[in-house]
């Protein structure tokens, strides 16, 4: 039976949400329906609700950091019972066949990954997301959510933890790397709190030093203010790693000469205009550039255990249903520290 579900909708770019019921469809037999606790606002929802990257669906529903409580599983459902605490992150199918799928990058599905929110899935049903009280999602694109830890706190993990985690496992962070976090955001945060108990040496690069006492306190051993410039003659050729968490865009030849020899920057914002990479910057010390998106399901659950092993999580605002307009702003402003989680009780009760 379909279930109807209070939820956050805006209707077109730019436009104030509004509250609206949704319907979420028929379990399927491998369908798993969550009672939405926490939803996480990540900025991608802000590029996406305003169609800053000319891709949207309105009406839109976004949110693809989702905590919640199993209320009802398909029968062909093993792993996941009424009653477990599970996430849901960036994207709720994929075809599970391809090459990508069976190496466990769902997110690189060669069909294409469905998109949590403001995309067509594959019977031609447009996804809404989690600022809402109710989600449908297949099983495998469900995560356990590890025991006794903060759930609100968590949520920005199921973006936000694995977007830094991914890139952080595989360019070898570990005791003995040298990593510089650029930018110290609700992306940028996560990684200090994620490198540090990998071990690495990790310095933070902010434009200026307002966020030092906690770039330290979350585990950066060196803070680094780079509006005046004098941090890059300071730091050349110094890095092995540079995550850039910074959604807009940046001196990139001035931070690249922070990198040492065979020093890579990964690149995890999505600024609208395209990245200038001066030539002679890479050639110089081999250098390279990369990017990275989320993970996939496997090392999904791989981050959320190291966390929860490690006491991670974001440090947040929790705020109401009717902040989002505000909080939208302040996220794009830089004012929140570090991330806004929607308290989902506030949309109201659901319907049946």
């Amino acid at each position: 039976m379909s279930t109807t579900v209070p939820a956050l909708s805006t209707s077109k770019a730019g436009s104030p949400f509004e509250r609206i019921t949704l319907e979420r469809r028929d379990l399927r037999p491998n369908d798993v329906r969550i009672d939405i606790r926490y939803a996480g606002i990540c900025h991608s929802d802000i590029h996406q609700a305003r169609d800053e990257w000319g891709v949207a669906l309105f009406p839109m529903t976004p949110g693809h950091e989702i905590i919640g409580t199993v209320a009802e599983v398909g029968p062909d459902v093993t792993a996941h019972r009424v009653g477990d605490v599970v996430g849901v992150g960036c994207f709720v199918d994929s075809c599970l066949e391809c090459e990508a799928c069976r190496d466990g990058e769902e997110q690189f599905c060669s069909r294409g990954v469905v998109q949590t929110y403001a995309q067509k899935d594959y019977q031609g049903d447009v996804t809404y997301g989690g600022y809402s009280r109710g989600i449908v999602v297949r099983d495998h694109f469900v995560l356990k959510i590890p025991d006794g830890v903060d759930l609100a706190a968590t949520t920005p993990l199921l973006c936000a933890g694995i977007t830094t985690y991914a890139p952080l496992k595989r360019y070898g962070v570990g005791p003995g790397v040298k990593v510089g976090v650029i930018g110290m955001g609700g992306l940028g945060h996560v990684a200090v709190k994620i490198a540090a108990a990998l071990g690495a040496e990790v310095s933070v690069l902010s434009r200026t030093d307002s966020k030092e006492e906690d770039g330290l306190a979350f585990g950066a051993e060196h803070y680094y203010a780079t509006e005046d410039g004098s941090a890059f003659d300071r730091l050349a050729d110094h890095f092995d790693v540079l995550v850039n968490t910074v959604g807009a865009g940046i001196p990139l030849d001035k931070f690249l000469g922070t990198l040492g020899r065979g020093g890579t920057m990964v690149n995890l914002g999505a600024p609208s205009d395209a990245l200038e990479i001066p030539a002679f910057a890479l050639l110089a010390m081999r250098r390279a550039v990369a990017g990275s998106m989320v993970g996939g399901l496997e090392q999904t659950q791989e981050m959320l255990d190291f966390c929860a092993e490690h006491g991670i999580t974001a440090t947040i605002e929790l705020i109401s249903a009717d902040q989002v307009d505000e909080y939208y702003e302040k996220v794009v402003s830089g004012a929140v520290r570090y991330r806004a989680v929607i308290d989902t009780d506030t949309l109201g009760t659901a319907a049946s």
